[in-house]
């Protein structure tokens, strides 16, 4: 972080910084040709000013004046997207946290679902529609999770894209990427093409229904997904669908998820009521 600004909640740490520098450090290696010379701008500021619109939802234009400036801040988000190197970095907290709970880096098992999104006004038509069930116009998300919650693989569609279209295309994704997977949980909507599609990659689906149509009932492996999507939900850039192209959508995502799992991996997670403490209170 820049020596000239107070820092914001939303900067990483040193310990932060620490964990995904590497991927950095060798993607501006890497750069070469005209006007790469000049290393203007510090990757760790252009990364803070990221999780800084990813956090608030801001528009990119509003970012405040002691970041870089935001269209130099959006062609980085915006290459970063397109090389692989957002992704790279959201793989590599991923495998670090799976180790830091004791898993293997590659999950056996894993958890299938979707949420359909609002866009906002500056959307292109021909990339939303309209999720008829839930009545919602704008775009889909299509998750797999491990069975931490950890995002396997996403894609972002029109909201009036089924769950069992997008869900082959996970598979298809999930089974190339992650071949160790041979169980996925989902809901009802991925039975028939999807279920079939997943045992000729050799992925067995198995439904998990709701005890109830009436009320709240956690279930049964499904709820790690829809955590995972409350997680998400934390960082206001996702509560609506802001971005132009849907391929940058899924770079946001990967950007939510990172700044959720660098924190952990850093103990700087906010605490939650799950921690337990050795004197409980007690009531009086």
């Amino acid at each position: 972080m820049s020596a000239r600004r107070r820092p914001y909640r939303s900067d990483v740490s040193d310990a932060r910084w620490a964990l995904i520098e590497p991927v950095f450090t060798a993607w501006r290696a890497r750069r070469t040709g005209p006007g790469t010379a000049a290393r203007v701008h510090d990757l760790r500021e252009i990364v803070n000013a990221i999780l800084y619109v990813n956090r608030t939802g801001i528009p990119w234009e509003y970012l405040p004046h002691d970041f870089p400036p935001y269209k130099t801040v959006y062609d980085y988000y915006a290459k970063w997207e397109a090389d692989g190197t957002t992704e790279q970095v959201h793989d590599l907290l991923r495998d670090k946290t799976r180790r830091a709970h004791g898993r293997s880096i590659e999950p056996t098992a894993a958890v299938v679902d979707a949420q359909s999104v609002k866009t906002s006004g500056n959307v292109a038509e021909s990339t939303q529609g309209i999720d008829a069930g839930k009545k919602i116009k704008g775009r889909k998300r299509h998750l797999i999770t491990d069975t931490l919650g950890l995002v396997l693989a996403v894609i972002v569609t029109a909201a009036s894209v089924h769950d069992s279209t997008g869900g082959k295309q996970l598979m298809t994704e999930l089974a190339a990427a992650h071949p160790s997977v041979t169980k996925v949980w989902a809901d009802g909507g991925y039975q028939g093409r999807v279920f079939n599609h997943g045992a000729a990659l050799g992925i067995w689906l198995q439904v998990v229904k709701r005890p109830s149509p009436n009320g709240f009932h956690p279930l049964p492996k499904r709820w790690v997904i829809e955590r995972t999507f409350g997680w998400l939900m934390q960082h206001r850039r996702l509560v609506r669908d802001y971005e132009a192209l849907p391929q940058r959508s899924r770079a946001m995502i990967h950007w939510a998820m990172a700044n959720k799992m660098s924190r952990e991996l850093t103990g700087e997670s906010t605490p939650t009521w799950r921690i337990e403490t050795d004197n409980p209170p007690t009531t009086s």
